[in-house]
């Protein structure tokens, strides 16, 4: 199946190639699965990869493993807002796993779910380099740092807020 994708979204892909030496073209691919993942509510389905893949003349895998292996990019449809939390070692050491915890309950969701309203989606990562305040999330472009259960709370009515 293959996806079209938007004018504006091809004009971006298209600006973003340019930047770079003819044969290249697979370093514009971070940059174009940014824009990509934007056009499609935040994720990315194997046709959008597979039409990425064929625009910068690439290998399909070569496509998904970069898309696998970075955790800013979504395999899975996502809520409006997602919480990456660390939960590596000193994240781990400062709390993040209470943090978690609290997030699961508070929202009913495990690891990887988004809530019953579709707004928020927990999802786990290793270190956003950010150690020294710990514990922390990602949530869009914003770090949150050193995390209480309080912050958390305030955190997630605030993003409420915005829906």
């Amino acid at each position: 199946m293959t996806v079209q994708f938007s004018e504006e979204t091809v004009q971006k892909i298209n600006t973003i190639i340019a930047r770079y030496p003819e044969g290249k073209q697979k370093s514009a691919l971070i940059p174009i699965l940014h824009v990509v993942q934007k056009e499609f509510n935040g994720w990315l389905d194997t046709p959008q990869l597979d039409q990425v893949a064929e625009v910068l003349s690439i290998l399909p895998v070569e496509v998904y493993e970069v898309a696998s292996f970075y955790s800013m990019f979504n395999l899975n449809p996502v809520g409006k807002h997602v919480l990456e939390v660390c939960q590596t070692g000193p994240c781990m050491l400062s709390g993040s796993d209470q943090i978690i915890q609290h997030i699961k309950t508070k929202l009913a969701i495990e690891a990887g779910q988004t809530s019953s309203d579709g707004l928020f989606t927990l999802k786990l990562v290793e270190c956003l380099g950010a150690c020294g305040y710990a514990p922390m999330m990602q949530v869009g472009k914003t770090y949150r740092e050193n995390l209480t259960i309080e912050k958390v709370d305030e955190l997630l009515e605030e993003l409420k807020k915005l829906a």
